[in-house]
């Protein structure tokens, strides 16, 4: 039903409470290994508790993601790995994604008209839970924000790790999820912070980034925190040679199907090392009494408010474009477009 009270947003064009319109939206759709298309939507008007919302970008993730779209999800994790607004079944066809940001264009008073962040696949307009929506800051630009939920991922790897001030961090894989780690482990007082990557084109983001960027023939040694981000065997084993006595490898990567060969023989047991899991579906031990999901993406969210991230999200590709393009994206070594609308 139409909701008579209306107001106007800073462009001056109205914003009504409640639109009770029906719009055909268009989400992309995993259909089976490689392949995704573009699918018709109806949306009714919103439920109570529900807010409409015109998307404006959305970040793809080339590690769960990629997974997702080639048929890599191991069947055991088929339940915990479901995104929180997925459509579909694993393994196809799903509707898969988890980092959009758009304008609600229909829902309560304290959402219209507003920039949000939601945890929602690639669509062009869609419903969600209100409880679900994340209120952008004036600070924090709607094509940066697409960063929340890497961001989320290593602001909780830091509470995993216990990060404090004058550690010496080395984060392997230089990927938007191993970058966003290395620029908080960089803003934390007295951290000697460096990333490497077998990439060197990765670089240039790193030096953007005021981040020392190390190939992996000149790996810095000794580091009481090493944070894992390659999904990749060798990378790994890297990230435990280049610990120091008693150190840490914090394992932020998600292998799915694909098998992990690492050498626990030669120092390993000598140097006492540890590998901890590092995974965001849970608040991290340290934090969870404390802080709720939402808590922590507001804070993770807060924490785009460098100007200097626009790096990341600095390359673009239209939405009606994706089904031609996500084979090219999955198997570049480039760091993924973020998706246009």
């Amino acid at each position: 039903m139409s909701d008579p009270q209306s107001r106007s947003d800073s462009s001056g064009r109205p914003i009504r409470r409640s639109q009770g319109q029906i719009v055909v939206a268009r989400a992309l759709w995993y259909v089976k290994p490689g392949v995704a298309e573009v699918r018709p939507e109806r949306l009714s008007p919103p439920s109570l508790g529900e807010a409409r919302i015109a998307m404006e970008y959305s970040a793809i993730s080339r590690g769960t993601e990629r997974m997702v779209a080639l048929g890599e999800i191991p069947r055991s994790e088929w339940p915990r790995m479901r995104a929180p607004l997925q459509a579909g079944d694993f393994s196809f066809p799903v509707k898969y994604g988890y980092s959009a940001t758009g304008r609600v264009t229909a829902g309560s008073e304290g959402y219209a008209g507003k920039r949000v962040f939601v945890l929602h696949p690639h669509q062009d307009h869609f419903h969600a839970p209100e409880e679900l929506l994340a209120i952008l800051p004036d600070n924090v630009p709607s094509r940066r924000a697409v960063l929340a939920a890497n961001m989320e991922t290593a602001l909780n790897a830091h509470w995993d790790a216990g990060t404090a001030p004058g550690d010496r961090i080395l984060v392997v894989g230089a990927g938007i999820v191993g970058l966003l780690t290395a620029h908080l482990a960089s803003r934390i007082a007295g951290t000697e912070v460096a990333i490497t990557d077998i990439n060197p084109a990765r670089a240039k983001y790193a030096e953007a980034l005021g981040i020392k960027f190390a190939s992996p023939a000149d790996v810095p040694g000794d580091n009481r925190i090493v944070f894992h981000a390659s999904a990749a065997s060798a990378g790994l084993e890297t990230a435990i040679n280049a610990c120091a006595f008693e150190g840490c490898v914090v394992e932020m990567s998600w292998y799915g199907t694909n098998p992990v060969t690492v050498n626990l023989g030669g120092a390993f047991h000598s140097r006492r090392l540890r590998i901890i899991a590092s995974q965001v579906g849970h608040v991290a031990p340290s934090h969870r009494n404390q802080l709720k999901h939402k808590d922590r993406m507001e804070r993770a969210i807060a924490m785009l408010d460098d100007e200097r991230l626009d790096v990341l999200v600095a390359d673009d590709v239209n939405f009606e474009d994706l089904p031609s393009t996500l084979p090219k994206i999955w198997s570049s070594s480039d760091l993924p477009p973020i998706v246009r609308y």
